[in-house]
């Protein structure tokens, strides 16, 4: 294909070569051609441009040892001051278009062409044929091209052109506007360089972009102690590499699979096995300096433990589909006992200054220091999203505004998912090089009389609980709180957290315990490189949310999306406490996780059907008394929860990863209802997965 173009050129060019007088008055002229006759000075120049070709051109050995015969296509121009210059090489071996820009980069300057006696550019083609013959003396002529015949080489040659610009790889990643994908173990590696006392770094809002934390962790040099000698491409591949690897002067991009495969043990299910099986791909990259790109789509079926399955179910919304799997999305049916649950997640990011980062995607996000957050999580399903980061001096600001879902039977209409919008800020300042405190609103609302998304919201610096009086008592649902972080020294820090829903000051006077002081806490603390042995964390997190918290009288003003929480796991109405230790050692890592409980759920018995205040998609107006009000008041269930995993790292490019736990379960309420009942569980996993979100399964 590429010799008939070339054809098809020629034979265009020597059309216009025939009319060659109405383009030239004079071609360019060799020193021992201007004597001569204006009828034969090109056909002077002719032969003597195949004179030094046939003189200094070398034919490469590999094309001697091919016993090649054919010829090279040489497109090539004099320009006005008599310089010669290649256009366009065609040749079958990339040796003949070496030799032969070896060449014409030793031809001498002749005098130009000249145009109405000015000085004029000169296009020509010549096919020099291998092996070489003495061409001067044969009656060969060169053709000579007009500028539209020009444009089509540059066209033609653009494809092969492109193959000069790639350039070695070298992980762009670590230095881009790209998120660290968000796992809780992943995270604590560069966890205690980010809390050293002194540093101005910002901790609470997450996902973090790599161009911040390389200021602090140097990821391209830790991966590096992790490459795994290899000498095959296959290798590499495997366990250092990503799949697809590419880089041009202004561009980047890397392709690698996504797997989640596991097979498990419920010993106390009615089924055999428990199993994940997710494929999917990821796209990552950079256009320019300033922005990137992520895309991954997973396809996934899966059967999980009984409890797990149990729950998923009780998310179910509106229509056929029987479950939403928690913190991915609404699942279909697949086999008679298993859930298909495709889940997409993309994002653009842009900076248009170092202190401004902007993201249009669809993901989650999280704003605290702990493994639990009272302000906003990602243990709920992907839902799209706008933020803004902005950062100077000792203060980091994170606006984010989300479109949700009401996926419940009575907030849907024409079978259509109701939505609904929510915007917070969250500030974090830096007071000294130990102690930064950070301030949280957010507001959520609906499409009230065809509110849709309300511009009011948009105004980043503006007070939200302003603004929800402002568009009528109950148009919307605002959110307070507030966060706090000690360094006690370089291995220890404190955080805490405080959520305000509601709050009646004459009611905490009374002490009576009002319905009406929705607040919740966190305290927690972690102790980097514990009792001396480098990359050991252990965390020690307590929370306590009061009933209805995060739960409104309006039947969509709740804290949730998809039917789950967007804030703690649990809603409201519990205390928990938490002990975490991670550890890592080069490819091998280890992590263990107990947490105690107590939670108070509704009875829904029949007899008793008020609201408790654990469930925040209720109308907290059924409760069944206005003060008294306690935590795990209701059914009180005790729970614990015990997980243990250990891996091994296969490949860091992509964090691939193969892995086993174990999981202890015990869920003990005082009265077994319908939906609430005792299970006990012991749960066993081995898998290879991609590891790019966190999985919550201490519900």
């Amino acid at each position: 294909m590429k010799q008939f173009i070339v054809l098809l050129l020629l034979l265009v060019q020597y059309g216009l070569f025939s009319q060659e007088n109405t383009f030239f008055e004079k071609p360019p002229l060799f020193p021992n051609c201007e004597e001569a006759d204006l009828n034969t000075q090109q056909q002077c120049f002719n032969q003597k441009v195949f004179q030094l070709i046939f003189e200094n051109f070398k034919v490469p050995q590999k094309v001697i040892d091919d016993n090649y015969k054919g010829e090279t296509v040489v497109l090539f121009e004099v320009d006005t001051i008599g310089q010669f210059k290649i256009i366009y090489i065609d040749a079958m071996y990339d040796e003949l278009k070496t030799e032969t820009k070896r060449v014409f980069s030793e031809f001498p300057k002749i005098k130009p062409g000249t145009y109405n006696g000015k000085p004029t550019y000169g296009q020509f083609s010549i096919h020099v044929k291998i092996p070489l013959e003495n061409q001067s003396v044969q009656t060969t002529d060169l053709i000579v091209q007009d500028e539209i015949s020009k444009l089509e080489l540059e066209i033609k040659s653009e494809f092969d052109n492109i193959n000069k610009t790639l350039e070695p790889f070298q992980d762009k990643t670590y230095s881009s506007q790209l998120n660290i994908p968000f796992t809780q173990f992943d995270y604590s590696k560069f966890d205690r360089n980010m809390n050293l006392v002194g540093t101005n770094s910002h901790t609470a809002s997450k996902p973090f972009l790599y161009e911040d934390i390389s200021n602090y962790y140097d990821f391209k040099a830790e991966n590096n102690k992790l490459i795994k000698e290899t000498k095959t491409w296959s290798g590499n591949k495997l366990f250092n590499e990503h799949l697809v690897q590419l880089q041009g002067k202004d561009y980047w991009f890397t392709i690698d699979p996504i797997f989640d495969l596991e097979v498990g043990k419920d010993f106390n299910a009615n089924f055999n096995t428990t199993y994940n099986n997710t494929r999917g791909i990821l796209v990552r990259g950079g256009l320019g300096k300033n922005f990137n790109f992520y895309t991954s789509v997973f396809e996934s079926q899966g059967r999980f433990a009984q409890y797990v399955n149990d729950y998923a179910e009780s998310l179910k919304g509106y229509g056929p589909d029987p479950a939403i799997i928690p913190g991915r999305g609404i699942a279909k049916r697949f086999n008679t006992d298993a859930y298909d649950y495709p889940v997409a997640e993309a994002y653009l990011s842009y900076s248009p200054t170092k202190f401004v980062n902007i993201q249009f995607g669809h993901g989650k996000n999280f704003i605290g220091d702990g493994y639990r957050s009272l302000f906003l999580s990602d243990v709920a399903s992907p839902h799209p999203f706008l933020k803004l980061n902005t950062k100077f001096w000792k203060i980091k600001y994170t606006n984010t505004w989300m479109w949700l879902k009401d996926v419940r039977p009575e907030a849907t209409v024409d079978a259509a998912f109701l939505t609904k919008y929510m915007a917070n800020h969250y500030l974090s300042w830096n007071v000294s090089k130990r102690l930064n405190v950070g301030l949280f609103e957010s507001v959520l609302w609906t499409n009230t009389n065809d509110r849709g998304f309300d511009v009011n919201y948009l105004n980043p610096i503006i007070f939200y609980r302003a603004i929800e009086f402002e568009t009528g008592q109950g148009a919307g649902n605002a959110i307070v709180g507030a966060s706090g972080k000690y360094k006690v020294n370089d291995n220890i820090n404190v955080y805490s957290q405080f959520i305000l829903d509601e709050f009646s000051l004459s009611d905490v006077k009374a002490r009576e315990k009002s319905w009406k002081n929705k607040f919740g806490y966190q305290l927690g603390v972690k102790y980097f490189n514990a009792f001396k042995v480098d990359n050991l964390l252990l965390q020690f997190e307590y929370n306590r949310v009061r009933p209805y918290t995060y739960s409104h009288n309006t039947i969509v003003l709740n804290y949730g999306h998809n039917n789950q929480s967007m804030a703690h796991l649990w809603g409201s109405n519990f205390s928990e406490a938490i002990i975490i230790g991670r550890y890592y050692y080069k490819r091998w890592f280890g992590d263990a996780k107990l947490i105690f409980g107590v939670r108070g759920f509704d009875y829904n018995n029949g007899t008793d059907n008020f609201s408790y205040g654990a469930d925040i998609y209720r109308n907290y107006n059924d409760r069944p008394f206005d003060s008294g009000v306690e935590v795990g008041q209701g059914n009180k269930t005790n729970s614990f929860y015990a997980n243990l995993q250990t891996g091994y790292v296969i490949n860091p490019a992509s964090n691939l990863k193969i892995f086993a736990d174990i999981t202890f379960r015990n869920f003990n309420p005082d009265v077994e209802t319908v939906s609430t009942f005792k299970t006990n569980t012991v749960w066993f996993n081995i898998g290879l997965r991609t590891d790019l979100f966190n999985w919550y399964f201490d519900f």
